[in-house]
């Protein structure tokens, strides 16, 4: 099959104009006032009747005229005849005529010749009723609403365009309206295209590659969003005739076509020849990271858009310039305060000379100022999103963002709040179930190695280290605010546990695997940790004295170890290759065998230190965090 070379990358705003060139209106439609909220109006409403829509008491007491009342005060009252009753929902059967009142309620409709009301509160009655003593003097009008004072019958009641808010509905209702013009929300077909992609929920075979459909779900939640309505379509393989036909059916029923994935200059990647078969190919590729591959056209009578396959950049591309073209075509305003302002915590080096929609994690430090740091994990990772609370954009023309520098972060959502605590660093059951106690914590199980380094150019709030550390951990308060030199890293201890880590092997240990020796002594399959975890430091560690004892060379021990290289990042993953019978041992915890009810053979304990930025240590999360960690432990001497 033909190559398709990306030659002249689109510019991210002949992007936006071949995409806004598109129709993706749904059409008009009527909906019922219960169906209402959230809606666009399609037309102007007025009102056809004065609301309310006659003379009406604003309080509870009597009506009268109000030239009766003139001059009465609490020493000399108005002293008038009370010649009937009128309550809410009856036509009054009584006039008022000089020197009478009438008791009404709420509501109710005024009688004839009053002009005005007097609360009951500045009134007294005789011992059967038949008198009221009226102790203040009223005005014409005075507690009365007139007919059409809320609404006048002719008045311009809501216009289009407007998204029908309860409030919106109470005017409506009012009005007597009970079914409105909308517009009706474009309709989006989402189709996951690639041989290798499985629904959530069905089984997973990742002997061949397969992996859960992360995009159909996560589009179709970002055009609700966005005011369209999301329809999801069988995913397609990578042969051009099942494409075609899927692409063709969500195209006959759909204002909008999304597709992900097939879309990049591979040779397998077809789409692009469907639409050039089937339709209009207006653009494909955008000078954009992530989301070069993209794709713009028509198919048949319906818009079309390309997403890139990995889910970071489909999310990417998806925010920046499809969704503001479906609240477009909804009508649906932009969300409100969508940007936040921020410094960069740390320097980011880019130099590509394409426009980066770059993804941001917030923090605030201990003066409640806005950090952003980078958290990007490649397009590939949808924890990029996950850990992500927006997107920063880079433009072509900057090689890099130096710390401290001011950037806008546009916001996921408008109710994104920033993490209160951030920590990295290793991975750890016990740290787990203490950040449950947290408010909205974000932790970043990045390694040992890498958290301290993060800690280190100032980041987080916190790292938390494992086993043993390749520098030193000086103690710092916030005042010492130059930074720690050469290999050591400023910080304060929060607390410390110790953990016990060993071999994990089947339940009941059917290799009969004794200790370490085992792993270079006989034929055994094996899996490890990265080497930024600390559970691989504290096995390296212990090679090393295996060695010594040996006269032996540690790197040869480490060779002899089949599959000592293969490290997996979490804690539970090299434990999972042993359920699935694709190793014999992992590096691992007791914690972890006992919880997934594997064997555990016990090589060493090993400590485990949460340490604080000292430029934090005055924020209330990680006080909380300390007192949660005294708690649990109680306190330690530092090292």
């Amino acid at each position: 099959m033909e190559r398709k070379e990306f030659r002249d990358l689109a510019t991210p705003a002949e992007a936006r104009a071949a995409i806004d060139s598109l129709s993706l209106e749904g059409g008009l439609e009527r909906v019922s006032l219960e169906d209402a909220r959230g809606r666009v109006l399609a037309a102007r409403l007025d009102a056809e009747l004065d609301v309310p829509g006659f003379d009406r008491a604003s309080l509870d007491g009597y009506a009268l005229r109000a030239r009766d009342t003139f001059g009465a005060d609490e020493a000399d009252p108005a002293r008038l005849e009370v010649v009937g009753e009128v309550h809410a929902g009856e036509e009054p059967d009584v006039a008022v005529e000089e020197g009478q009142a009438v008791e009404i309620s709420t509501g109710a409709v005024m009688p004839d010749g009053a002009d005005a009301m007097v609360p009951v509160e500045r009134t007294d009655t005789d011992a059967d009723g038949s008198e009221v003593l009226v102790r203040t003097s009223v005005a014409p009008g005075d507690n009365v609403m007139f007919a059409g004072a809320d609404v006048a019958a002719g008045e311009r009641a809501l216009g289009p365009g407007t998204q029908v808010t309860p409030r919106d509905i109470g005017l409506l209702s009012a009005l007597g309206i009970d079914e409105i013009p909308v517009r009706a929300p474009p309709t989006v077909g989402i189709v996951s295209t690639g041989d290798e992609l499985v629904r959530p929920g069905e089984d997973l075979h990742s002997d061949r590659g397969e992996i859960y459909d992360v995009n159909s779900y996560t589009i179709a939640a970002g055009v609700e969003d966005a005011g369209g309505e999301a329809v999801l379509y069988p995913h397609a393989g990578d042969e051009q005739d099942e494409m075609e036909r899927i692409l063709r059916e969500a195209a006959e029923e759909c204002d909008l076509v999304l597709s992900s994935g097939s879309t990049s200059a591979s040779a397998v990647d077809v789409i692009y020849r469907v639409i050039e078969e089937q339709g209009e190919l207006l653009l494909h590729g955008v000078s954009v990271k992530p989301g070069k591959p993209m794709l713009v056209g028509r198919l048949q009578n319906s818009a079309y858009v390309g997403l890139p396959g990995y889910p970071v950049s489909a999310m990417m591309v998806f925010r920046t310039f499809v969704a503001p073209a479906i609240r477009e075509a909804a009508g649906v305003p932009e969300p409100r305060a969508a940007t936040v302002a921020g410094t960069m915590a740390r320097e980011e080096r880019y130099e590509e000379g394409r426009m980066r929609l770059m993804p941001v994690g917030l923090i605030e430090d201990s003066d409640g100022e806005t950090l952003v740091y980078p958290v990007d994990k490649g397009s590939g990772a949808t924890t990029s999103l996950a850990e992500a609370d927006g997107v920063v954009e880079v433009g072509p023309e900057t090689d890099y963002l130096e710390e401290g520098e001011s950037v806008t972060v546009r916001l996921f959502s408008p109710d994104v709040r920033p993490p209160t605590l951030l920590g990295v660093g290793e991975d750890d059951p016990t740290l787990n179930r203490l950040l449950d106690g947290l408010e909205n914590p974000r932790y970043l199980s990045v390694g040992t190695r890498p958290g301290l380094r993060r800690l280190r150019e100032g980041v987080p709030d916190v790292a938390v280290a494992a086993g043993p550390l390749d520098r030193e951990i000086r103690a710092a308060t916030a005042a010492e605010s130059e930074r720690a030199s050469g290999r050591a890293i400023d910080a304060e201890e929060l607390g410390r546990w110790d953990r016990e880590w060993g071999l994990i092997t089947r339940a009941g240990n059917p290799r009969e695997v004794e200790g370490l020796a085992d792993l270079i002594e006989r034929d055994l399959r094996f899996v490890n940790r990265t080497s930024d975890s600390g559970l691989r430091s504290s096995l390296e560690s212990a090679l090393e004295s295996v060695a010594a004892d040996r006269d032996a060379s540690a790197r040869d021990l480490r060779e002899s170890i089949d599959g000592f290289d293969l490290g997996l990042r979490a804690h539970e993953s090299p434990a999972r290759k042993v359920i699935a019978g694709e190793a014999d041992v992992a590096l691992g915890l007791r914690e972890t065998a006992d919880r997934l009810d594997l064997g555990f053979v016990p090589v060493d304990e090993q400590p485990v230190r949460a340490l604080a930025n000292p430029d934090r240590t005055s924020k209330e999360s990680v006080r909380e965090l300390a007192a949660a960690l005294e708690a649990e432990f109680g306190t330690e001497a530092d090292d």
